[in-house]
């Protein structure tokens, strides 16, 4: 498979989604980058996809081309910084596109800086995005979850949830409470029929480097639609299966 490809289910190896009914997936950060590649291949794979993120341009473009696949796509703007308004966003969205069956956690914040130079305002930035905001999208969705007994969870966590890096300080503890948030959530929730996974991506070949100018080898990263497939596996799964944590590299390891 080239780095690009976006498989349809039946080429992944996926049949037919267990798909006795039409599903619908939600996904934040959805306007670029691994966002975007889910919204497509989940597309490809007949989810419907309820796209959320800041950017309306991007994010039309997205849906427009999700729509163009054969699926029900529609984009919503919200600005997930603004933790306090989100588990309610987050429900008109469940409320106007229909009940989610996926939700996928995928907006995020890149941040450098050693921890004695992060100021607290920095500090409350990142933790709000990569982590609170995530607690909020879950919050509004759950309820309907559980209510019907069945669901996917699905947080796009990060190797440095796993493993600390020096000058990342506020990401690393970020995405390590976020690991922790999906690990605690699937024990609380496994009774209730709702499935969570923490998928743990290493270096992604995304714009978040452009915001951070890292000097790494990009080639070498996994690509965004890589990554996508990843979500897309462990979200058709049947439903006596899940992934409660995967852990995907690049071939070359950490850069």
């Amino acid at each position: 498979m080239s780095g690009n490809a976006i498989l349809s289910a039946k080429e992944f190896g996926i049949h037919s989604m267990s798909f006795d009914q039409k599903q619908r997936a939600l996904i934040t950060g959805a306007s670029s980058g691994i966002g975007k590649a889910t919204a497509l291949a989940f597309a490809k794979a007949g989810v419907d996809v309820a796209l959320v993120s800041r950017s309306v341009e991007k994010l039309a473009v997205v849906a427009q081309a999700a729509q163009h696949i054969g699926v029900n796509a529609k984009a919503y703007s919200v600005d997930l910084a603004c933790v306090d308004q989100v588990q309610k966003q987050i429900q008109a969205i469940a409320h106007d596109f229909g009940d989610i069956d996926i939700l996928v956690n995928n907006a995020g914040m890149a941040y450098v800086a050693s921890l004695s130079e992060t100021c607290l305002s920095d500090w409350q930035k990142v933790l709000d995005l990569n982590l609170t905001s995530v607690f909020q999208c879950i919050m509004g969705i759950l309820p309907g979850m559980r209510d019907r007994k069945k669901g996917t969870i699905i947080n796009v966590v990060s190797i440095a949830g796993k493993q600390a890096f020096p000058n990342w300080g506020a990401y690393c503890a970020s995405k390590a409470g976020l690991l922790a948030l999906s690990q605690t959530l699937a024990q609380e929730e496994r009774p209730h029929g709702i499935r969570v996974s923490a998928i743990c991506p290493g270096a992604v070949n995304t714009e978040l480097w452009d915001a951070v100018g890292a000097d790494f080898d990009r080639s070498k990263m996994l690509s965004p639609e890589i990554v996508a497939q990843s979500i897309l596996h462990t979200a058709l799964l049947p439903q006596q299966a899940v992934i409660d944590e995967l852990t995907l590299m690049p071939s070359v390891g950490v850069l």
